[in-house]
């Protein structure tokens, strides 16, 4: 258990020196077994330490606190992912600015809210869906991200920013990063006329042999 925690602290500090958790935004927990420990409201990721995490347990109507300092608003975010996946061993939800930037504008489809303009989105995350626009920490919101009939490993919130989920805390932090360099990358040159995205079976032969979800109902 230690481990994890001692994880996901590096991977806030992580975040946080890459500049994708400016102030105290953003929020990080992992899950051991039916608890989750997740970063306390208003403490930035720099600075998390594991016995300052919030505890919270994980029923089947989400998460409920339990021990700690009061956790983060987004909470619901995390528990709706941990609810779709049991596997899912550490959430990351991030307010970076380029994909905050692109959270702002029409998706790029159904499925995804970016476009596949390289082959990384493709090879670390698949699909990312956009969730319509509520309130940071709105029940509504977490309850469209648990219900989603996408297969996915998270979604772009809009007007928001990313919330994603990994095996490890280390897989987590990757597609987060991802996600961000795939939003630059869109806000660059995703609203060029003509832009070369990549083709179904481009995109398919990826998802494929990385084994991530794209254009699949669950």
């Amino acid at each position: 258990m230690s481990d994890l925690l001692t994880e996901a602290c590096q991977g806030g500090r992580r975040l946080e020196e890459l500049g994708l958790s400016p102030g105290s935004s953003g929020n990080i927990s992992v899950r051991i077994g039916d608890h989750v420990h997740i970063s306390p409201t208003g403490q930035p990721l720099g600075g998390l330490v594991k016995d300052g995490l919030a505890v919270m347990a994980l029923g089947p109507d989400g998460l409920e606190h339990v021990s700690g300092p009061r956790p983060s608003k987004e909470h619901g975010l995390h528990g709706a992912l941990y609810l779709r996946d049991p596997e899912a061993l550490c959430v990351i939800h991030l307010h970076s600015t380029h994909a905050v930037a692109a959270s702002c504008l029409p998706p790029w489809t159904e499925h995804s809210a970016l476009p596949p303009l390289t082959p990384y989105l493709l090879m670390r995350v698949g699909n990312l869906p956009l969730i319509p626009y509520h309130p940071p920490g709105d029940a509504a919101q977490a309850q469209l991200l648990r219900e989603l009939s996408i297969e996915c490993h998270g979604a772009l919130l809009q007007n928001h920013g990313p919330v994603v989920a990994g095996r490890t805390v280390s897989e987590a932090v990757d597609r987060a990063i991802e996600i961000e360099l795939a939003a630059q990358t869109t806000m660059l040159v995703g609203q060029v006329p003509g832009v070369r995205v990549l083709t179904d079976r481009e995109t398919e032969h990826l998802t494929s042999a990385y084994q991530q979800p794209w254009k699949v109902a669950l």
